[in-house]
């Protein structure tokens, strides 16, 4: 009775380790997407992460090394129960960027499941008692590695086709014009309100999403930009040197906007000036007679331009020298309303219901380009007045009374500065609460940085304070408390969903809660 007991669990124990190993493979496969399929990016990631996962991998493997010397079924079923909560909690999450089933992506899950039965068949036919051993180690992040390498000649050709076929497609529109834009923070609303603009008087279209990587481009142009398109606005990410002029040496862009050079990614970029050195190079891709704008209240990309001599027009709220600037900024809590001075007149009357300075910012970048293409003053001032709120990038929403902004894509130390500034200036009688876990991927700077945001967040206008995760809980608190912000009104806690459960109760109608990036607690 007693084997027949021990070998249905053995089998419950299997099919709970596949369980708990799909589970980790669609997490392991889903970081290796956001590493952009780069297995030196996918590295930096393992190394510098405590994922639950890991811990929750080594566990799995104790469990099955303790069953095969212990031969208790009671240890076999504890763990067998612990791996499945595990499991089930890791397929519940919804992650900000959530895994994209692409065809790469099924072929890598495709690939590990035949390793995996490959593994499991060999190692019985040896060595039936260690086969909960090898099944165990097939968990760990590594064999996503082993399986990108044995598809690297297959993804190579395939994206190799892809890519020569969307620059057949790119060939053929001559008269297309490509407007690149690129920068540490703002890219993505400024793409936004560039398609809106320009839309008023061209056929726009702009990459989707997240789809601001060399495939993803290639991506959109096969499946989103079509014959009747006059105008391709190509959002260029980065993570290291080399990136931007990639998509640029496909794309050829006319025209470029660089919004901000800042201390983003600086795991991979190393320095400040190594992120210039790369947003620049969408400017260096220019033709000649190209038109590039600069956003010149970023300090670095303003001292970048005087260093090299760039012919660029540029923009700003803050800095005079701009050839673009929003002066006269009115904020109320319907709209904000705005000038946009020129070189050569001002133009008043703008308004818009977007939040804050860094989305006027942005805005300016916008009307730069639209009136370079020769879009007149009223249609620009229409499409300010109608573009919509970007979802994540300081958006508001209300829900019961209380208004919640929304800058969980904001992972930056000047764009939080920015919705703190929001934060503190809304027009409300309640009280203002910050939910963030901080910054991440800012190498030797992570720590003076988010302290520096804790001290920011006690010179605001907030009566409470939620730290989200350990990431960067012990830099944040010391900020806090050295701008003498009172320690009640700072609770850390594990998760968002953690964070949201103390905070509901003392929520009233007139509040204001800041969301400001939950990347740390999504990918943590």
């Amino acid at each position: 009775m007693l084997i027949i007991t021990t070998l249905i669990m053995q089998h419950i124990y299997h099919f709970v380790w596949l369980f708990f190993l799909l589970a980790t493979m669609r997490y392991s496969v889903q970081m290796f997407q956001q590493n952009s399929y780069r297995v030196e990016r996918y590295n930096r990631w393992l190394k510098s992460t405590g994922e639950w996962h890991s811990r929750a991998n080594i566990l799995a493997l104790l469990s099955a090394v303790i069953y095969i010397f212990t031969d208790h079924a009671i240890i076999l079923t504890l763990f067998g129960v612990w791996m499945l909560v595990i499991a089930i909690a890791e397929f519940s999450i919804k992650y900000k960027i959530p895994i994209a089933y692409t065809m790469r992506v099924k072929r890598l899950f495709i690939t590990r499941l035949l390793m995996t039965a490959a593994i499991i068949v060999i190692v019985y036919s040896y060595a039936k008692d260690y086969t909960l051993v090898a099944m165990m180690l097939l968990c760990f992040d590594y064999w996503t590695i082993l399986a990108n390498l044995i598809n690297r000649p297959l993804e190579q050709a395939i994206s190799r086709w892809y890519y020569n076929d969307a620059k057949r497609m790119l060939r053929s529109m001559p008269n297309l014009i490509v407007i690149g834009v690129t920068g540490s923070f703002g890219k993505t609303s400024t793409k936004h309100f560039l398609y809106r603009v320009l839309s008023e008087k061209y056929n726009v279209v702009m990459t989707p999403g997240n789809f601001n990587t060399t495939l993803g481009v290639v991506r959109t142009i096969r499946e989103h930009l079509k014959p009747h398109h006059e105008i391709f606005i190509v959002e260029m990410g980065a993570k290291q040197r080399g990136d931007i002029k990639e998509i640029c040496d496909l794309v050829h862009p006319t025209m470029g906007v660089v919004t901000s050079v800042g201390e983003m990614h600086l795991e991979t970029f190393g320095s400040v000036d190594n992120v210039a050195r790369t947003k620049f190079e969408l400017i260096d891709a220019l033709p000649e007679g190209g038109f590039g704008v600069v956003n010149i209240d970023s300090e670095a990309a303003y001292k970048y331009i005087k260093e090299q001599g760039y012919d660029v027009k540029t923009y700003a709220v803050d800095n005079p020298e701009a050839d673009y600037r929003a002066s006269n900024i009115l904020y109320s809590t319907t709209e904000t309303r705005f000038d946009l001075a020129t070189t050569h007149s001002v133009d008043e009357g703008y308004a818009t219901h977007i939040l804050g300075r860094g989305n006027i910012l942005n805005i300016t970048a916008a009307l730069a380009v639209a009136e370079h293409l020769g879009i007149g003053v009223e249609s620009r001032r229409r499409a300010v007045r109608q573009i919509e709120q970007v979802e994540h990038r300081l958006s508001m929403r209300r829900s019961g009374g209380v208004a919640i902004l929304d800058d969980a894509y904001n992972s930056n130390p000047e764009g939080a500065r920015m919705a703190l500034e929001v934060l503190s200036g809304f027009a409300t009688e309640g009280k203002r609460y910050v939910v963030t876990p901080g910054f991440v991927e800012m190498g030797a700077k992570q720590y003076e940085n988010n302290r520096t945001f804790g001290g920011d967040i006690a010179q605001s206008r907030v009566d409470g304070v939620y730290v989200v995760n350990e990431v960067n809980r012990e830099a944040i608190t010391e900020g806090l408390k050295a701008g003498g912000y009172p320690d009640a009104q700072v609770e850390c806690v594990a998760s968002f969903s953690e964070a949201m459960a103390a905070l509901q109760p003392k929520l009233k109608a007139g509040d204001v809660v800041l969301y400001e990036n939950d990347l740390p607690d999504s990918f943590k």
